[in-house]
C-alpha cells in the first residue's frame, strides 16, 4: 500500500492489478492491468506522477498516476519482493526473491 505525497490517493497490490482510489471523494479512479500473477509492492514516486509495482510475474512496471497508462516496465530473474524510488525519484530499486538488487535509471520522463 502507498499513498500519494500530497494524501490524496491511495494505490494497492490486489491479485494480478494495481488498484488507485481517491482519498478525498473515496472513489475508485482506476485500475492497473498488466501482471499476470500477484503484485507484491507498489510506490509512488516523490512528486506524486508516478508509480511502481513489483510482481511474482518477474516485472517491475512504470506507470503514469495521472492517466493510468503503462510507461515502462523491466523484467528480473525471480519474482520481484520490493521497490521503491529513490527520494530524487530518478531511480527505481528493486529486490527479488533470488536476492538481486536492481538500480532502474528513469530517462525522458
Amino acid at each position: 500500500v502507498a499513498v500519494t505525497p500530497d494524501g490524496k490517493k491511495v494505490i494497492f497490490g490486489s491479485k494480478e492489478i494495481v488498484e488507485v482510489r481517491d482519498l478525498t471523494t473515496r472513489r475508485w479512479c482506476f485500475t492497473l492491468k498488466g501482471h499476470n500473477l500477484s503484485v507484491n509492492s507498489v510506490a509512488v514516486s516523490p512528486d506524486g506522477s508516478k508509480v511502481i509495482s513489483g510482481s511474482s510475474d518477474h516485472t517491475v512496471k512504470v506507470w503514469d498516476l495521472n492517466n493510468g497508462k503503462l510507461i515502462d516496465s523491466f523484467t528480473g530473474d525471480s519474482m520481484i519482493h520490493c521497490c521503491t524510488f529513490t527520494p530524487d525519484g530518478s531511480t527505481i530499486v528493486v529486490g527479488e526473491k533470488s536476492g538481486q538488487v536492481h538500480f532502474l535509471q528513469l530517462e525522458g520522463f
